[in-house]
């Protein structure tokens, strides 16, 4: 086994114990390509117990987030089938160390995407969009991390839900982004802090795809990147969000006894 290896063994095993770990830039330097090397090894190992690939997510969408890492480019990671919760239905949080739920949009592909793709031609290659919400819960001690770290750990993903599926991709640009808590507004944003166009984020990933010699399925799903800030998810909560023009998606969580 190589250092990578161990390394993605490592935060494999914080995840699925829901237990924090030290960072790992703390005991082994690596590169971000390397970073992106610990985080695939991490998801074979997801995929060798069972679990099926179904998308990718993207992180630092908008540039107040770049500006704040100190990066000019975005991150990604992967979506298995374990990080779906049913719209409408109950998370248990024994799953997470500290989660965070973030407003999103969903796409869902209709054709392979092997290739770079230009603004014009993305919707040409969507079945659906949605809202969405995306749990992240970084494995890390007191969610500190460098850029490395957080693409090691696949881009913080833990698990997401998805509203009512459209073909109606006009509007997307400017929606107005709504999310509650126990009935009270926590964050309110647009859709435009995705990139300025959550489409943008499928030309994104198509190039990020692309780059690393991979085809995204059709049938997958890509989500776009938060529309706000995120916000920390208690238990017994019921957590609501409203994309104008799309829908909404909702859930509640509980601690088991």
């Amino acid at each position: 086994m190589t250092n990578l290896d161990t390394l993605a063994a490592r935060v494999d095993d914080a995840a699925r114990h829901a237990e924090a770990i030290a960072q790992l830039t703390a005991g082994a330097a690596f590169s971000l390509d390397e970073a992106y090397v610990i985080q695939r090894a991490s998801i074979e190992r997801r995929i060798h117990r069972g679990e099926a690939m179904v998308g990718v997510k993207l992180g630092f969408t908008s540039r107040a987030k770049m500006v704040q890492m100190g990066v000019d480019s975005l991150i990604w990671g992967w979506l298995t089938d374990t990080m779906l919760d049913e719209d409408g239905g109950r998370i248990a949080l024994d799953r997470f160390i500290h989660p965070r739920v973030e407003p999103e949009v969903c796409f869902l592909t209709r054709r392979d995407i092997d290739r770079p793709l230009t603004l014009l031609e993305a919707a040409r290659y969507l079945e659906a969009v949605a809202p969405a919400m995306e749990i992240i819960d970084s494995r890390y001690r007191d969610f500190r991390f460098t850029l490395e770290d957080v693409v090691a750990d696949n881009c913080s993903s833990a698990g997401l839900t998805i509203g009512p599926w459209t073909t109606r991709f006009d509007g997307l640009r400017n929606a107005g982004v709504v999310m509650r808590l126990n009935g009270r507004v926590i964050q309110t944003g647009s859709t435009a802090a995705i990139l300025g166009d959550p489409l943008r984020s499928v030309v994104q990933a198509s190039r990020l795809i692309a780059a690393s010699g991979l085809v995204l399925p059709a049938g997958s799903l890509i989500m776009a990147g938060a529309a706000t800030a995120a916000e920390a998810l208690p238990a017994d909560a019921h957590v609501h969000c409203t994309v104008h023009g799309l829908g909404s998606t909702e859930f509640t969580t509980y601690r088991p006894s």
